[in-house]
């Protein structure tokens, strides 16, 4: 099980702070315990019940083999996410969100190709033929392509989910998500909308300690969920050694009937 969640980390984390009163989204009320010195304070409480209920969802799409995509652009975010998402094998995107990466996959994959194939030509010796100007111009396309899909190389299909840091600002990624009924698990601060999400998190998506928080949570429960995974197939190869040495027996004895 993941470890359980404290309101006191949480509390340390300054997960609890929200934006200035006057840039709340109302619909953020529920999630709301206080306004103190102009801004307002987060329920941690309810993030820590929102947090419990999105680990259980995140865990069962690990489990089934689907990917999760993490997506966080803003500074203070992006090492966090990157460091995370990589840690559990997920993809993630921290540079520019591509438009139609979701709506429009097939031209994204198409993208990520071209960036295998300049691979082919450097290890085949194509590239080696290339004058110096072309040379320069294909390197210069595969570092751009690398910086914007290389972390997502590996995700030759749709993601199960997409986990976001600041809805707001990701407001495209939330758009096609919704469009292809993608889940969306967040970090929804008080000036977003969470109507927006299937799985809200009330918290501080500014302060890299709270994201840093929320994200090991997240994926502490990813981790399980692949580990659950690993143990399924294993016990499936256990389960058909028997069957196998089974049918090779039978094969052994019609042969030797044949032969008889």
């Amino acid at each position: 099980m993941a470890n359980n969640i404290e309101v006191k980390d949480l509390l340390e984390a300054g997960v609890h702070f929200g934006h200035l009163t006057r840039k709340w989204n109302p619909n953020m009320a529920p999630y709301i315990y206080m306004e103190r010195n102009g801004i307002h304070v987060i329920n941690l409480y309810k993030t820590a019940a929102k947090l419990e209920e999105a680990n259980e969802a995140m865990k069962k799409i690990a489990a089934s083999g689907r990917k999760i995509l993490f997506v966080a652009t803003k500074k203070q975010a992006k090492d966090i996410v990157a460091k995370a998402a990589s840690d559990v094998n997920m993809p993630y995107i921290t540079e520019r969100w591509p438009g139609g990466m979701l709506t429009n996959f097939v031209t994204i994959r198409k993208a990520v190709k071209k960036m295998t194939a300049i691979d082919r030509m450097k290890k085949d010796g194509t590239f080696d033929t290339l004058s110096k100007k072309e040379k320069l111009q294909v390197e210069r396309l595969r570092a751009k392509l690398d910086k914007n899909l290389g972390s997502i190389a590996d995700m030759t299909r749709l993601p199960g989910a997409l986990f976001i840091v600041d809805t707001m600002r990701e407001h495209i990624a939330v758009k096609e998500a919704q469009k292809l009924n993608i889940p969306i698990f967040a970090m929804v601060d008080t000036n977003s909308d969470p109507r927006e999400v299937d799985y809200v998190i009330p918290s501080n998506d500014d302060a890299s300690k709270s994201i840093e928080k929320i994200l090991a949570h997240v994926t502490e429960a990813v981790a399980e969920g692949l580990s659950t995974r690993k143990a399924e197939k294993d016990a499936d190869k256990e389960d058909d050694k028997p069957k196998a040495k089974e049918a090779k027996a039978e094969a052994t004895a019609s042969t030797e009937e044949k032969e008889s």
